[in-house]
């Protein structure tokens, strides 16, 4: 048995708006580095814990968390639209370990899923990749959230299940680090963007080239201007990456929803899949944190963050 962790940001204009100053190049080094610590760890099995973004998961079922037996790539910003390679018993497994620790959790028999899991795998894996995984979605837009301590607790049920797997096991969390994209809020919305939260499913190619139109231009409007989005927060992503680093998971406890959204924006909840990652390897041992990058990327509108630990386990 062995356990490893992999965090990485994700963001919807990678490919679309090219940052400056050589910082692209900079990222590419780093992925290419965490792949092939990757290949050499040769995962038999990777959970994958990640967001959605009002693509797969919608208001008429909004569950705090949720993990697929099979899942589905909606094909958004770039990535493929297919079949993932879901290894169902291990799903099940979990779901059940999940339960045993008296933890709620929703078991999707096809689960929709978004770049905000897509991405990080195909950067990690390559496009058409088949090695088996577990998607595991951790809600980070739909309001109401859980506690920080909630997800915490999830993160160490899916461990100490995977620990007994006697597997090489990859954990990723996919998502952060401080940013705030122009996502809608369910409250005060107007009445089509409000049926598209509650059941947004059926969206045609045209709808989905629209939306994602507007995101860019959203984004290159804050670049020239600084307005529309709150800016990152360089100081709130090191404390992220700092209790991580350091093995404070308890830290999170009291990372309350408001204050979270309030230095990071409103879509930094998305490192609750970091804190899901590093909850699951912490309950089987205190990792060590084996690279560790960071870039402001303000052209992507996000404080842009990888972390790869060595493997845990004899």
């Amino acid at each position: 048995m062995a356990i490893a962790v992999c965090t990485m940001s994700h963001s919807p204009l990678i490919g679309e708006i090219e940052p400056a100053g050589g910082v692209l190049d900079e990222i590419h080094a780093a992925t290419a580095e965490v792949r092939k610590a990757i290949e050499a760890f040769d995962p038999e099995i990777t959970i994958v814990f990640g967001p959605d973004h009002f693509n797969g998961v919608f208001y008429d079922m909004m569950p705090p968390f949720c993990i697929g037996s099979e899942a589905i790539s909606v094909g958004d910003w770039s990535t493929q639209q297919r079949a993932l390679p879901v290894d169902r018993e291990h799903a099940a497994r979990l779901v059940q370990a999940v339960f045993d620790e008296e933890i709620d959790v929703a078991q999707s028999e096809r689960l929709y899923v978004d770049h905000g899991m897509t991405q990080t795998l195909e950067i990690l894996f390559g496009v058409d990749y088949e090695r088996p995984i577990v998607p595991v979605f951790v809600n980070a837009v739909g309001l109401p959230l859980v506690s920080m301590r909630r997800v915490r607790r999830f993160g160490e049920a899916i461990g100490r299940e995977a620990a007994r797997w006697n597997k090489r096991v990859l954990i990723v969390g996919s998502g952060g680090l401080s940013h705030d994209p122009p996502v809608p809020k369910l409250e005060g919305a107007p009445e089509q963007v409000r049926e598209r939260l509650i059941d947004g499913r059926h969206y045609t190619p045209e709808q989905r080239e629209e939306r994602q139109r507007r995101v860019i231009e959203a984004a290159r409007e804050h670049v020239l201007t600084g307005t529309g989005q709150q800016p990152l927060n360089e100081e709130f992503d090191r404390l992220v990456m700092d209790t991580f680093t350091d093995g404070r998971l308890d830290a999170v406890d009291g990372w309350a929803t408001d204050w979270m959204a309030r230095e990071g924006g409103g879509s930094a909840h998305e490192i609750r899949a970091w804190v899901a990652a590093f909850a699951a390897v912490d309950a089987v041992d205190t990792p060590t944190v084996a690279g560790r990058w960071y870039w402001p990327v303000h052209e992507w509108g996000a404080g842009f963050g990888i972390m790869l630990t060595d493997p845990v386990g004899p």
